[in-house]
């Protein structure tokens, strides 16, 4: 018997007038992940709900947009050769969507609202990290129902079935390619777990867990990618735009963490800067408000320069 993953028969389905893209579903689904996750973090490190949701709505689209952005930019031709309507860059409910560019210019826009809410950037983008990976792992399953993104011909008992229609030129004599689909879900799952126990375990604050996440992301992308058969610009002989992208998000990662960690040790003790913070967080707490703010007064001259014990620092941004 031989043994392959079936790739689903269907990517698409209607209700009434409208097509619900099963892609657009998996999307969805790792949005919401990652929200929920984030969120919860966020409330445990004393962070409000309302200050997190606002920088979220300004995040998701615009990390949306960003990712769209990459894509066009690294397949230009599939939108500017000769008889293609260049309008179709705009069509993203027709696919195509990167998260190189989507981290990119979410981290961008997480960083322009969290100094609007005056709240911690670092600290935000520290509870987000595993649940964007854990997005991730559900989003990728996207690409299994549109049967993309696939890697080399393999005859290994886990290789993905190709419909015909949707193999690679040049590879139409092959009916099975390695899941990396499948591949990077698991690699997301096991960031996730990573960054969630060394957080635990060390108390990781001040972008230390972002920049783990981002080294270990970047880490399990350069074999996916180095293997996948979609287009690609090539640099450096044999290595993919791409996979030199994760590469090059490896190391920064990797320096980041190291930097962080010897430079900026510890956790952020205030998460929020505002007048009302305090005492919001500890409504939605149901503490008593002017006895969190006490407590927050107190961190904040702990961790304030001795010269000015009355400010909170604004370097934990």
């Amino acid at each position: 018997m031989i043994l392959f993953i079936p790739s689903p028969s269907i990517s698409s389905f209607q209700i009434g007038p409208l097509t619900i893209h099963i892609y657009a579903l998996c999307l969805i689904t790792g949005i919401i992940a990652a929200w929920i996750i984030g969120l919860r973090r966020w409330r445990a490190r004393g962070g409000r709900t309302e200050s997190f949701e606002t920088v979220l709505i300004w995040t998701i689209p615009l990390g949306i947009v960003g990712a769209r952005i990459y894509h066009v930019l690294t397949h230009l031709g599939d939108y500017f050769a000769p008889g293609i309507n260049p309008w179709s860059a705009f069509f993203i409910w027709e696919g195509g969507i990167a998260i190189y560019g989507a981290v990119g210019f979410g981290a961008l826009a997480c960083w322009w609202a969290s100094r609007r809410q005056k709240i911690s950037f670092t600290a935000l983008a520290d509870s987000l990290a595993p649940g964007i990976a854990v997005g991730q792992a559900l989003g990728r399953f996207g690409n299994w129902f549109n049967q993309e993104l696939y890697g080399q011909p393999t005859d290994l008992p886990w290789g993905l079935e190709i419909d015909p229609a949707h193999r690679a030129p040049g590879f139409e004599q092959y009916a099975t390619f390695h899941p990396t689909f499948l591949y990077e879900s698991i690699w997301n799952v096991l960031v996730a777990g990573v960054t969630l126990w060394a957080d635990r375990k060390f108390r990781l604050g001040r972008g230390k867990v972002f920049a783990l996440y981002i080294a270990l992301y970047g880490f399990g992308r350069i074999f996916t990618e180095h293997i996948r058969l979609d287009y690609s610009y090539t640099v450096f002989g044999p290595i993919r735009f791409n996979e030199a992208v994760a590469m090059l998000i490896c190391v920064v990662g990797v320096v980041a963490f190291v930097l962080l960690t010897k430079f900026r040790p510890g956790r952020e003790d205030v998460v929020e800067f505002g007048p009302d913070a305090a005492g919001a967080a500890a409504a939605e707490d149901g503490a008593p408000a002017g006895a969190e703010a006490t407590t927050v007064a107190v961190d904040a001259s702990a961790d304030a320069p001795a010269d000015n014990p009355g400010t909170t620092r604004a370097g934990d941004d």
